[in-house]
């Protein structure tokens, strides 16, 4: 049995009730002759003529009323169908390293909500390296995070500037360790803090031990000790105060955006993704001077 063609039916049917090819071409955006064509296409399909037409009149020929109540039929359950497609949820699961997500956060869910309404969004916040475990397992579908070592995949969405935060009367103790606010011992910054201070030679001890980023701001807003923060996500009432405590220069790192989904839709959702990122993203360098305004400079992600 052959197949329909629904570009065809269509034609048919705007012939039918047109009852005029010229009128009938203008209403689907097409020429006369492209309509003639498709009318030939359906007629050679169904085996039968569908429309008598003569210098006067473009009526319907017995068979093709026999076949207009299904053809219509046909048509309505395509356009169903497609519209199903159009409007059903899909699901998309983003990492967000907790120590990459901040302002932006909000505006970067409300510009994918706006892009795809029919999107279900899943955020999963955690330290790169879990996520990137996550993302190479197939567990979300994409990754904003740190570069991770010499890892080369992803696209770059912004450079990553760090430097030493603590209270203006936060004081390195002559003689004694260094006093350190951290998270947990997979947080790729944790890693980078004990690094540079080992190479430098400093000694350093874990006063307060964080589940998350924000914990470990917290700690270092109330004057604990000190740590390592994305410069734009320095906690409220804080300074960037390396230079000050004699602590070693922080190498700057990239955000990358992982993902391997190809399709043009969810293409268009990790398009989307990466402008609002880039467009709504707060601009810090260590070469400035900073210093944490208030409860907005740190977005409470952990």
């Amino acid at each position: 049995m052959a197949s329909l063609d629904v570009d065809a039916v269509k034609a048919f049917l705007a012939i039918a009730d047109l009852q005029n090819f010229t009128r009938a071409a203008a209403t689907l955006g097409t020429t006369q002759g492209a309509i003639s064509v498709k009318l030939k296409r359906l007629e050679d399909q169904v085996g039968q003529k569908l429309v008598e037409r003569t210098p006067r009149q473009v009526r319907l020929s017995a068979q093709g009323a026999v076949f207009i109540e299904a053809a219509r039929e046909f048509l309505a359950a395509h356009d169903r169908a497609m519209a199903a497609l159009a409007s059903a949820r899909r699901r998309f699961a983003l990492g967000i390293a907790s120590h990459v997500g901040g302002p932006e956060l909000p505006t970067l869910l409300a510009r994918l909500n706006a892009h795809d309404p029919a999107l279900t969004i899943e955020v999963r916040l955690d330290d790169s390296r879990d996520l990137l475990d996550a993302f190479d397992r197939g567990e979300i579908d994409a990754a904003i995070i740190r570069r991770e070592d010499d890892r080369r995949d992803g696209e770059v969405l912004a450079p990553e500037h760090f430097g030493w935060f603590a209270t203006p009367d936060f004081e390195r103790r002559a003689g004694e360790p260094l006093r350190l606010a951290a998270s947990s011992p997979t947080c790729a910054i944790r890693n980078l803090t004990t690094r540079a201070l080992d190479d430098a030679g400093i000694a350093w001890t874990e006063v307060f031990l964080g589940c998350g980023m924000f914990a470990v701001a917290e700690a270092v807003a109330a004057g604990l000790a000190t740590s390592v923060f994305s410069c734009r996500l320095a906690p409220r009432g804080t300074e960037e105060a390396g230079r000050r405590l004699g602590l070693p220069a922080l190498p700057s790192s990239e955000i990358i955006l992982l993902s391997t989904l190809s399709d043009a839709r969810s293409r268009a959702t990790l398009r989307t993704l990466a402008a609002a990122f880039r467009e709504h993203r707060p601009s810090a360098s260590i070469s400035e001077p900073v210093r944490a305004r208030g409860p907005e400079a740190w977005s409470g992600v952990s």
